[in-house]
Parts: structure tokens; C-alpha cells; sequence
């Protein structure tokens, strides 16, 4: 028999957003986590605000709005702030009631300052990772560094010379009023207008170059999870001095490193030699020639395993930039790109855990 469309909607009806968002729903135990992890973060939410003045919106619903953008691949900040106006698990998920407006799309822009200064991106997820450990989902001994590159938020029609002449007569941005064809643009001349602290920067041989970041992740080798994250300006020597700041960070906080694996671009003196200074082995891919190992490494069975471990890492940089839309930053600058680092990794790591903790 065939249905017919009702023709008179009801007037009024009751919604329960907690009904609405299926129970075996994976985002649940996400939520979960997160709430947990904000909520020790109290006392430091307390001292970024004052006792009076008008109420701000909370920053634990920021935060968990950032980690939205990268479970569900939201583009940008306006884009949330539009579906909040109508998707029910968002604002189930950010504590927002039924009859409660959505906030502004400007609030990120307002509040991120405040939270760079305080670094609440990188507690968060020094918070997250601290719970792994506890709950004994992270290798304390076995770990892998690696890097990539985050394309910048700017154009390479952005990319001008240093000691140009900004004056009326300069040509705009449109296509046709560019021309570099056959002019010789390096970092140390040029800079972008749009974002002057990304670098101009090839990945290989036959690549193209692009206006880039370098992004750096400590890897823990039982679960994949990302204990550390970083960035810095995309220069060639980023990711050996990162990958060492990383693995000096986690050992300063009492993590007794003993490998770290890493591919044959970190097989260079300057990497192999300060982790054997901090007793570190060093499990680098070796290259043919001129490798910086010796059979002293090479040979043992454990070298073997970390050769395998490490490239788990490549799973979180292609989750980072397939689902968590950080190809390329949508920020200007390297603290911001830093911040939004810091929350896609938390985003990472919160889905992991909630998968190991529920299989536990």
C-alpha cells in the first residue's frame, strides 16, 4: 500500500538530542574521552578569564568544536558554525541544547589568541597522551620520528621579493598581471606577502615547490599513537633538529627511550650522534653508502622490528591530512598551524584510544 506525505506538520514535539545520536555510535566514546580530559583542565580555564564581565563561550566547547573540524573533515570554522544550525550530533556533541543559538564564527578568531598564550592546544594533548600511558597504550622504551610537509594557507602569486616597491602602480594578484616565468625565487630573497613565515619548498627531486610548513611527529611503537608533535618552518634541517627536540621533550619527562626509529633521511652524523650521546639506539633505515650505522645496530633483531613499527607513522600523517584536513593549514603563520597541529593530533589519538580502551 502506498504511503502518503502528512500534510500538517505538529505544532510542538519533544527532542532529545541524547536519543537522537545512535548508541553504538563511535563519536560517543570520543565525547567521552574528551569531556574527561577537559575536565582536568579546569582549574587552568579558570585562570584565563576573569570574575566578571559578561560570560565568554566556554573554552572546552571551543576545543572539542576544533576536534568536530577534524573527525568530521569540516573545512573551515564557518562551515561548523552554519551546520550547528541544524546538525543535531554537533551540537549533541558541543553541549548545546535544542533551543540554545549556535555561537559565532568570529569567537575562534577571538579567543585563539588566548589560547596560544596559554598553550592550551599542547596541554590538551599532553593531557590525552598522559591518560594513554596510564591506561598502559604507549610503548615507554620503542619509538619512531618522522616529518612531512603542510602546504601554507598562501599563494605562490604571494611570493615576492623582499626589498619590492609597494606603491600604486604595482601589478595586482590576478593571473594575467603575474608573470615569474624565468625569475629565480629563493627564501632568501623573496617571501610570501600573505604569510611571511612559510618557506618556499620542494619535497624531492622533480617536485614542485610550494609555500610549506614542516610538521614533525614522535610516534610510540605498540598502538601508533602520537606522543609529540610539532612544526616548524620547512628550511631542510627541520627534521633531524625537530625529531631530537621531540625525543629530548618525552625523555625530560621521565620516558626511558631506548630506540627510535626513523627512515634513511634521518641517516645522517647529526641525528645518529646526539641519540647515541643520550643513550638512545638509533633505528635509522640505513642508506647503501655512507650510512652513519654499523652492524653494531644493524644486526640485532630489534632493529628488524623497528624497521617495521616505524612505518605505522605514515598512518597518522595520512589521517592527519585525508580526515583531519591538515594538507594544508588553514591559519596563517607557525603558531597558529602549530595550535591546529596539537588538536588534529589530539583528534588522532582520542579516536585510537577509544578503539584500544573498548577492546580492552
Amino acid at each position: 500500500m502506498r504511503g502518503k506525505k502528512d500534510e500538517q506538520q505538529a505544532m510542538m514535539f519533544v527532542v532529545s538530542m541524547e536519543e537522537m545520536v545512535p548508541r553504538e555510535h563511535p563519536i560517543r566514546a570520543v565525547k567521552k574521552l574528551a569531556d574527561a580530559e577537559l575536565a582536568r583542565l579546569d582549574s587552568v580555564f579558570e585562570r584565563m578569564y576573569g570574575k566578571t564581565g559578561r560570560p565568554s563561550i566556554p573554552p572546552e566547547r571551543l576545543l572539542k568544536a576544533s576536534l568536530l573540524m577534524a573527525l568530521f573533515s569540516v573545512r573551515s570554522e564557518r562551515q561548523l558554525c552554519e551546520q550547528l544550525q541544524y546538525n543535531f550530533l554537533y551540537r549533541w556533541f558541543l553541549d548545546i541544547g535544542v533551543n540554545e543559538d549556535p555561537f559565532d564564527a568570529s569567537v575562534f578568531a577571538k579567543n585563539r589568541e588566548r589560547l596560544m598564550k596559554e598553550k592550551i592546544a599542547q596541554q590538551f594533548f599532553d593531557q590525552i597522551v598522559w591518560t594513554a600511558r596510564e591506561n598502559q597504550l604507549l610503548s615507554s622504551e620503542h619509538f619512531t620520528v618522522d616529518g612531512t610537509l603542510i602546504d601554507a594557507n598562501a599563494s605562490l602569486k604571494s611570493f615576492k621579493r623582499k626589498d619590492r616597491q609597494d606603491d600604486d602602480t604595482s601589478p595586482s594578484s590576478r593571473n594575467e598581471s603575474v608573470d615569474f616565468h624565468g625569475e629565480k625565487r629563493a627564501n632568501d630573497t623573496h617571501e610570501s606577502t600573505t604569510d611571511s613565515e612559510s618557506r618556499l619548498y620542494r619535497k624531492g627531486p622533480n617536485k614542485e615547490a610550494k609555500l610549506s610548513y614542516s610538521a614533525h611527529v614522535l610516534m610510540e611503537n605498540r598502538n601508533g599513537l602520537c606522543v609529540d608533535i610539532s612544526v616548524s618552518q620547512a628550511n631542510g634541517h627541520a627534521e633531524v633538529a625537530e625529531g631530537i627536540n621531540l625525543v629530548r621533550r618525552i625523555r625530560g619527562q621521565g620516558v626511558g627511550i631506548k630506540t627510535v626509529g626513523a627512515d634513511k633521511g634521518y641517516d645522517r652524523a647529526d641525528f645518529v650522534a646526539p641519540l647515541r650521546d643520550e643513550g638512545i639506539t638509533p633505528h635509522v633505515a640505513a642508506k647503501v653508502k655512507g650510512s652513519a650505522l654499523d652492524e653494531r645496530t644493524t644486526r640485532h633483531k630489534g632493529y628488524e622490528i623497528s624497521q617495521r613499527c616505524r612505518k605505522k607513522v605514515e598512518e597518522i600523517f595520512g589521517w592527519m591530512k585525508t580526515i583531519g584536513g591538515f594538507r594544508r593549514t588553514r591559519y596563517r603563520g607557525q603558531d597558529r598551524t602549530g595550535l591546529s597541529a596539537y588538536l588534529v593530533a589530539a583528534a588522532y589519538n582520542l579516536v585510537r584510544m577509544s578503539k584500544l580502551m573498548g577492546a580492552a
